[in-house]
């Protein structure tokens, strides 16, 4: 069979569905890949590196007539009326914002699978194209609001004086939301997040934020991945935390966008009491916006200096690695889709992830598809699913290993008290019988031992560096003792000589060229000297 890759003809658009790596795992499943020209020039891929990895450069009407089309944006009526009947369309279609193009598609006696109907199950996360467009959308929207924002996102720390670092807050801890979180804290800003899932919270704290946490805002998730909605309390505690939160930050990035729809989270009054020179990126622009102020699509300045960014193509802002995202997603459902790996498309509706993408086949609208619950996959060969758990039982079994551990730690202790006894009175009693001269040398290796450990577990580790050249120093005189008793007539001091000499020898010379790799770090005109040498 032969795979089709359009050009996008949406303005403005840069992705392309298959880049020349993806062509080759394309290939590699037993498919021939036909690429309409200059479709991935957006993304810096000529058609030159496209025949490079295998496939052939034709016309428009050549890539949408082939077997399986491929596309990032659903098709227009004309290039629809291009698809031959018996086809596969994959695409991003949209279903449930516009069904006629499904209707169109079924009367056509397309095969169609949206990419952006993945269902929201672990075994689908491989072809999950949304969560790839808001990770690198996540991403670019703190680049967007870097480049805004009329200060630096990191503190600084100059003989000028110092500035404070950026405060950011993000609404929403879905991939976007934690991909900015991410983002942000790894500039220095000082991140703070919030979602209406209790359980995002971890999972921001993960990527360097710092979870804000409001009890009568949260709710649990519904069985299709997206949080239940809120009821009217939980949806103004909400608006309050956005709005109390809002006014402190210097950028907040909205995220919060559900099944193509984007509820309202940052209202007019909101923004009003952010102060002038803040700046808000509106991630769900292209689902009506989650701030009251934005524009989709534009940059707009309020009267009280505060600028509301809308684009709505913030992951094609990144073209060449987002394409290259997509392009996998595409080779991986392309796998499910060919199990046998001979070009051969193969289509499962008995799958629940290939029955859920499927929106249109033989003549069918097959949207929407039956709901699939978020839950673990059964047992291969299983039939009937496991019932639920048993609240009672759980914390039973809790119980029972907190239980089980706490035993096991009380056996842990006593073994070590007990060993620490015996120990004790062995050294006893050697020193009881050992002659005076070497009572003395032990109080003061056991001494040194208590002291030694207490001063270098309480040293910061940036005064690592430092505190390694004194035992270096100190590893100097125990050679240096060590050599003067090698040539004693006793053979265990000549022996316990050598061995101190070697330990403190690769002490040494360890130490020292750990410490001038460490110092080396911070040297930035070593190879201006290197080369000044040379001369």
């Amino acid at each position: 069979m032969r795979i089709g890759v359009p050009r996008e003809v949406r303005d403005g658009e840069r992705l392309v569905a298959a880049t020349p790596r993806t062509v080759e795992r394309l290939r590699a499943l037993g498919y021939d890949v036909v690429v309409e020209h200059d479709a991935g020039a957006g993304a810096t891929f000529s058609d030159a590196a496209y025949e490079a990895a295998g496939a052939a450069v034709v016309d428009a009407a050549a890539a949408w007539g082939a077997d399986v089309v491929t596309a990032v944006n659903a098709p227009t009526d004309a290039q629809v009326a291009l698809l031959r009947p018996g086809a596969t369309l994959v695409a991003m279609l949209g279903p449930a914002n516009d069904p006629d193009l499904v209707q169109r598609l079924a009367a056509h006696g397309v095969t169609a699978l949206a990419l952006d109907a993945v269902p929201r199950i672990s075994r689908a996360q491989a072809l999950d194209v949304l969560s790839t467009l808001s990770n690198v959308a996540g991403y670019r929207a703190v680049v967007e609001a870097a480049g805004e924002y009329g200060g630096m996102f990191a503190g600084q720390v100059t003989a000028a004086g110092k500035t404070p670092p950026a405060r950011v807050f993000v609404i929403g801890g879905g991939v976007a939301g934690l991909a900015a979180v991410g983002a942000a804290a790894s500039l220095g800003a000082q991140v703070r997040a919030f979602d209406v899932r209790s359980e995002a919270a971890e999972q921001i704290e993960s990527m360097g934020g710092t979870a804000v946490r409001e009890p009568a805002a949260q709710q649990g998730m519904s069985a299709d991945g997206y949080a239940k909605p809120l009821t009217p309390e939980q949806e103004a505690a909400a608006l309050a935390v956005y709005a109390r939160e809002a006014a402190e930050a210097d950028v907040v990035i909205t995220t919060a966008l559900v099944r193509g729809r984007a509820p309202r989270t940052l209202t007019a009054e909101a923004v009003a009491g952010m102060r002038p020179g803040s700046v808000v990126v509106d991630l769900a622009a292209s689902g009506g916006g989650n701030c009251a102020l934005t524009v989709p699509g534009e940059r707009v300045v309020t009267e009280d200096g505060v600028v509301v960014v809308g684009w709505t193509d913030l992951a094609g802002r990144l073209p060449q690695h987002t394409s290259q995202l997509l392009g996998t997603n595409v080779v991986h459902l392309l796998e499910l889709l060919t199990p046998g790996k001979d070009g051969t498309l193969a289509l499962d509706l008995d799958d629940p992830v290939q029955r859920g993408m499927t929106v249109a086949r033989d003549g069918d609208v097959l949207w929407p598809p039956p709901p699939v619950a978020v839950s673990a996959a059964p047992a291969p060969g299983s039939t009937v699913p496991p019932p639920p758990p048993d609240p009672a039982q759980e914390a039973a079994d809790r119980e029972r290993a907190a239980a089980e551990a706490a035993s096991a730690a009380s056996l842990r202790r006593r073994r070590r008290t007990v060993g620490a006894a015996l120990a004790a009175v062995l050294v006893t009693l050697a020193l009881s019988f050992a002659p005076p001269s070497l009572v003395g040398h032990v109080t003061v290796f056991t001494l040194a031992v208590v002291v030694g450990y207490y001063v270098i577990s309480n040293v910061t580790h940036s005064l690592h560096t430092p505190l390694m050249a004194q035992t270096n120093a100190i590893s100097g005189i125990i050679l240096v003792g060590a050599l003067l008793q090698i040539g004693s007539d006793d053979w265990v001091v000549t022996t316990l000589a050598l061995l101190a000499a070697t330990v403190a020898s690769i002490n040494i010379f360890g130490g020292f060229l750990v410490a001038n790799r460490m110092i080396r770090m911070f040297r930035k005109d070593a190879p201006a000297r290197a080369q000044g040498v040379a001369r």
